[in-house]
């Protein structure tokens, strides 16, 4: 008796400027060669990765934005939300992040369509091991790129002030952006401080090697957790730095890091760059703005009583700055996960992930 073969159809990527991929090209080998596979790749141009490094491992290549025509068998992957303006039913299961878990705007609309196509969604966000962590993140390289455009728009401030921030493109390579960063200060000739919230997590900890390599001193970098957070917003601190960088989880109602009243008054801070991105959840942390900005329009000016100006960046898929790097470190985390997926009715993991996505669904009759 043959083996079932577990289906993977790896989707384009629709979201502009979206060049990461959820699963490698090297990925892809390693699981064709479990035997246990069958992999099609939706052919995308905007991907970091060529199409011919896909069908070179004996990936199956199809017409980009053909997932709708898939297999019903066929579980959907990709990394971002699906293309906007189209509520149909959804009958496959999607592994992606929806961003609809934290009553995020349209977050039931996501969800509905699940229901009305009797589909099924593993959300990569809520991807947990046994300890509750998740079991792939882009975490590290969010911070990491997040840190980079904080440290760039400060300099952009000195050297240009006034001037419209360029449009964001993504680098080879990270070398090439930190020497970028590096001549910069140089050019300035005087490092900024950047505070960093939520230090010790992967995202955390990603803004705080940036700003290492960066060559930013690390008297500059002021590393708070939850043990410096402890005592409730708003944090007179964060007006004290140059950059702010907000790495948190937001699991629950805190209260804000920053309010309109400290900003329009005399600080220091003219940067912030939220990598958490809780922009429509009503627990946002800083409730100063409420829209994503994008690589073509990177930084929100935040209107302010105070002289000094303050910049926002609020890109929700910053990784993409470093496309090949973050997908290679996110698809390998991810692999041994989906090495189970032929085990999806009993192993922890993806069971979670099910259980999870039938209680948010049985949430929306209870909340607004």
């Amino acid at each position: 008796m043959s083996t079932p073969v577990t289906h993977l159809w790896l989707r384009e990527e629709t979201k502009p400027m979206e060049h990461r991929a959820a699963l490698s090209p090297d990925v892809c080998k390693k699981l064709l060669a479990d035997g246990r596979f069958k992999i099609t790749v939706e052919s995308c141009k905007e991907r970091i990765f060529a199409d011919s490094e896909y069908e070179n491992v004996g990936c199956t290549l199809v017409a980009g934005d053909s997932w709708r025509q898939a297999p019903a068998d066929a579980i959907i992957t990709g990394l971002k939300e699906l293309p906007e303006n189209d509520q149909t039913p959804l009958p496959h299961t999607h592994i992606m992040f929806a961003h609809c878990y934290k009553r995020q705007g349209g977050w039931k609309d996501v969800l509905s369509r699940f229901v009305e196509g009797n589909g099924l969604l593993y959300d990569l966000e809520f991807l947990q091991d046994d300890s509750g962590r998740r079991v792939a993140a882009f975490g590290f390289y969010a911070g990491f790129t997040g840190s980079a455009v904080g440290i760039d728009a400060w300099c952009h401030q000195q050297l240009h002030s006034g001037e419209k921030y360029p449009t964001i493109t993504p680098y080879p390579n990270e070398d090439v952006l930190i020497a970028e960063t590096k001549a910069k200060l140089a050019q300035i000739g005087k490092m900024p401080k950047i505070m960093v919230m939520g230090a010790l997590g992967r995202c955390g900890s990603g803004a705080v090697s940036y700003a290492r390599k960066a060559g930013i001193p690390e008297e500059n970098i002021i590393k708070w957790d939850m043990a410096e957070t402890a005592k409730g917003g708003p944090f007179a601190e964060i007006m004290e730095a140059d950059i702010f960088v907000n790495c948190i989880y937001l699991s629950s109602q805190i209260p804000p890091f920053v309010t309109q009243q400290q900003i329009d008054a005399e600080r220091q801070l003219s940067v912030i760059v939220d990598v958490s991105c809780d922009t429509t959840n009503p627990f946002n942390p800083i409730p100063i703005y409420n829209v994503n900005t994008t690589f073509d329009n990177a930084l929100l000016d935040i209107p302010s009583a105070s002289s000094r100006p303050l910049q926002l960046c609020s890109i929700d898929h910053l990784p993409t700055m470093l496309p090949r790097e973050a997908s290679n470190q996110f698809s390998a985390d991810l692999l041994p996960t989906l090495l189970q997926l032929p085990e999806r009715t009993t192993a922890p993991v993806w069971t979670g992930a099910e259980k999870l996505y039938h209680e948010k669904v049985e949430s929306m009759a209870t909340t607004d």
